[in-house]
Formats: C-alpha cells, sequence, structure tokens
C-alpha cells in the first residue's frame, strides 16, 4: 500500500528544477558556459508543465473515482465491497 497519492505534476516540477540544478552546477563548474536568461525559460515552462500535468491528473484522479462510486458493487462485478 502507497503511503501518499501518486502527484505528476510534482515529480514534473521536480524533473525541471533539477535540470536548471545541473545546468548551473555544470557551468559552475566549468564545464560549460551558461547564460543567465536561458534558465528562465527552463523554470517557467517547467513549472506551467507541472501545473497542466497536475490539472490533467487530478481530472483523471476525479473521474475515475466518481465512476467507481457509481459502479455496482458486489459479486463479479470487480469491485470491492
Amino acid at each position: 500500500m502507497w503511503r501518499h497519492e501518486f502527484q505528476p505534476g510534482r515529480l514534473v516540477a521536480g524533473v525541471f528544477l533539477m535540470l536548471a540544478g545541473v545546468v548551473y552546477a555544470g557551468d559552475a563548474g566549468g564545464l560549460w558556459e551558461t547564460p543567465w536568461f536561458v534558465l528562465v525559460p527552463v523554470v517557467t515552462g517547467g513549472l506551467c508543465t507541472a501545473g497542466a500535468v497536475g490539472v490533467v491528473a487530478r481530472s483523471v484522479h476525479r473521474r475515475r473515482g466518481a465512476r467507481r462510486a457509481t459502479a455496482p458493487e458486489g459479486p463479479g462485478t470487480g469491485f470491492p465491497r
């Protein structure tokens, strides 16, 4: 059993923010040159994408919850009592 509900929007936001951290770490380590304005679209786009993913995930979760609540229960239906 999972301890908490899976939230894909937070996963997407975390991936984009880790990407921003890796880009800045590479710049600080001298591996490449990164202008400051490059990460603005990366972070902004990542947060907007995470918001869209979160909205879609919540709507899917609510739709599945409503479908399960209205489905008949009992033997042979596949839904627990």
